[in-house]
């Protein structure tokens, strides 16, 4: 019990408010166990209380700049309460609640001498969700995400490009928050790049440093579109690592009715069209799926109808798939191929039932 109040002090002393509040649980765990519950009670009020967001707001509202743009080279998004919507396979789901879990329980770990890296690399394919998992596990720890703003951090003054790292690092440092490294590729290439500059690879090594020391005591995200484009040494720094990859039809369906749940729909209970849309958006990562209903409930709006109909969704996909390359015939063979009725056709188009015939007449 001395060993956690002695810890609890280092860490007031110290502004490290992290220490403090895992130290500050073990020590109610330990009264708890010793057959005071009231007083236990009361330590975990009076830290879970004062939120990681409560305690660190003004220090995050005080972000570190570049000395030459004098821009922020840091955001910090506070985690959402309305609940972020993420659909990922069991596996992956399963790992993601895996690294929530050795956060949340840091304490125990702590007190069992369980040495824990709270680090996480994400990769796969653009707008497949990994900015989305960053501010999910945000959400589920309750902690603020500080997010490296890399536009501003790569200097056009190269010396001042590792002093931009260096400050990301000793802003995010003890605080309770995840630091989030977006767009991971653009200091962390591999320094084998014969294209690279020298003082780009010296770059590396002072990420490489930064992550070391940073991550025995916090929490760090990464997320890359471009794994080929990292150093090999970057991947030994993260203690989970994570492909995001394209949705399959059992997540696409999810994705549908998750982007559709504030819309009356009347595909949504039809086992055969939901099916068949989830084929159509086979190879599009839930950013498209997102993007293309949110067009067709835009639409739904615009035109005065109370449902969100099969045929609004074929539309947007259909303009989606075709940018450049739109006509009406390719639009009425593309309906018909899919399940809608000719004559659904020709009142979505508002052309005669005569004409969808010889649109797709020509077609055959």
């Amino acid at each position: 019990m001395y060993t956690e109040i002695l810890r609890i002090i280092e860490g007031g002393l110290a502004k490290d408010t992290k220490k403090v509040f895992n130290y500050s649980k073990l020590l109610a765990d330990k009264i708890g166990k010793d057959g005071d519950d009231r007083m236990s009670k009361m330590i975990l009020k009076a830290i879970e209380s004062r939120s990681a967001t409560t305690i660190t707001m003004d220090e995050l509202l005080t972000t570190p700049v570049d000395q030459e743009s004098r821009l922020s080279i840091v955001d910090v998004s506070i985690p959402s309460k309305e609940g972020i919507p993420v659909v990922l396979p069991k596996l992956i789901d399963n790992k993601i609640a895996d690294f929530i879990n050795v956060v949340k329980y840091q304490s125990q770990l702590i007190q069992k001498g369980v040495e824990m890296s709270n680090s996480l690399l994400l990769y796969g394919n653009p707008g497949c969700g990994k900015t989305t998992v960053a501010k999910y596990i945000s959400e589920q720890t309750g902690l603020p995400l500080v997010i490296a703003r890399f536009d501003a951090i790569v200097s056009s003054l190269l010396g001042n490009t590792a002093k931009n790292i260096r400050k990301i690092f000793d802003f995010a440092d003890n605080k309770p928050c995840i630091l989030f490294l977006d767009e991971f590729d653009a200091i962390a290439k591999a320094r084998d790049d014969q294209y690279e500059l020298g003082e780009l690879k010296r770059v590396i090594n002072s990420l490489l440093q930064n992550i070391d020391s940073f991550a025995k005591q916090n929490i760090l995200i990464a997320a890359t579109n471009h794994s080929e484009l990292l150093d090999k040494a970057i991947w030994r720094r993260f203690n989970t690592v994570i492909e995001i990859g394209l949705p399959k039809e059992e997540e696409i369906v999810k994705l549908i009715k998750t982007f559709t749940s504030n819309f009356d729909t009347e595909f949504n209970a039809d086992d055969k069209r939901i099916d068949r849309l989830s084929k159509l958006f086979a190879e599009k990562s839930p950013s498209d799926i997102k993007t293309i209903i949110n067009n067709a409930k835009a639409q739904t709006v615009i035109n005065g109808r109370e449902v969100l109909q099969y045929e609004d969704v074929l539309v947007e996909l259909f303009e989606f798939n075709h940018r450049g390359n739109l006509t009406i015939e390719k639009l009425v063979e593309y309906l018909n191929d899919n399940g809608v009725p000719q004559t659904t056709i020709a009142d979505r188009m508002n052309v005669s039932l005569r004409q969808i015939r010889n649109y797709l007449n020509k077609q055959s």
